[in-house]
């Protein structure tokens, strides 16, 4: 069994990996400055959910397996980057919407209901379309394990893992949903939307280009 020391330096690498920028931090921040926090622990939580997907298959050897094909991988990058592209052409054709601060008000409530399922799937699919994670966690796990970890030992720092980024996130939705009054405004949401589209964007291109 793992021991202690080594669990708390991987705590330590995998918060950090976890605050690392990305397109799940803009996605968390947008849906709670936007529609408050209940919806950005949402997405956090789908954010967690989709790195759990992405530990599962690093812990089994899919993770490197995928990484190995690179016909495989690329494919993976493009399809993130696609559903990213997708997701800033959207923040950005609502950012060209003067109506856009009395929309949530004026959405029937069984729809807003559904708004926190609708941050997690996008949350789940952003990371596990996120070749980013893939990596690190090809990257990550290796350095601590050995000949000799178990099963249980892969279980344990695949746990810490999820548990960080869900951490992480969490703290960020509720931070960010703490100014929602602020983005309230038709200017502030639009300038939010206008800045995470530009972002999401901006990743995907990048994206496509390196891959």
């Amino acid at each position: 069994m793992i021991g202690a020391g080594v669990v708390a330096s991987y705590s330590v690498v995998a918060l950090l990996g976890a605050m690392s920028p990305g397109p799940d931090f803009a996605l968390v921040s947008r849906f709670a400055a936007l529609q408050g926090r209940l919806v950005g622990l949402g997405a956090a939580a789908g954010v967690a959910a989709g790195m759990a997907v992405n530990t599962i298959a690093a812990v089994c050897g899919v993770g490197a397996a995928l990484a190995a094909s690179p016909a495989v991988f690329r494919a993976i990058t493009l399809a993130g980057a696609a559903y990213l592209c997708y997701i800033g052409v959207r923040a950005l054709l609502a950012a060209r919407r003067r109506d856009d601060a009395a929309a949530p008000q004026s959405e029937p409530q069984a729809q807003r209901a559904t708004v926190p399922w609708v941050a997690f799937r996008q949350g789940l699919i952003t990371n596990v379309l996120n070749p980013k994670s893939v990596v690190f966690l090809i990257a990550l796990l290796p350095q601590f394990l050995t000949d000799r970890s178990t099963w249980a030992d892969k279980a344990v720092l695949g746990a810490i893992t999820v548990l960080a980024v869900l951490a992480w996130f969490s703290a960020v939705s509720l931070a960010v949903g703490a100014f929602q009054a602020v983005f309230k405004k038709s200017a502030a949401r639009r300038a939010l939307n206008a800045v995470t589209g530009l972002v999401l964007v901006s990743i995907a291109a990048f994206l496509v280009v390196v891959s």
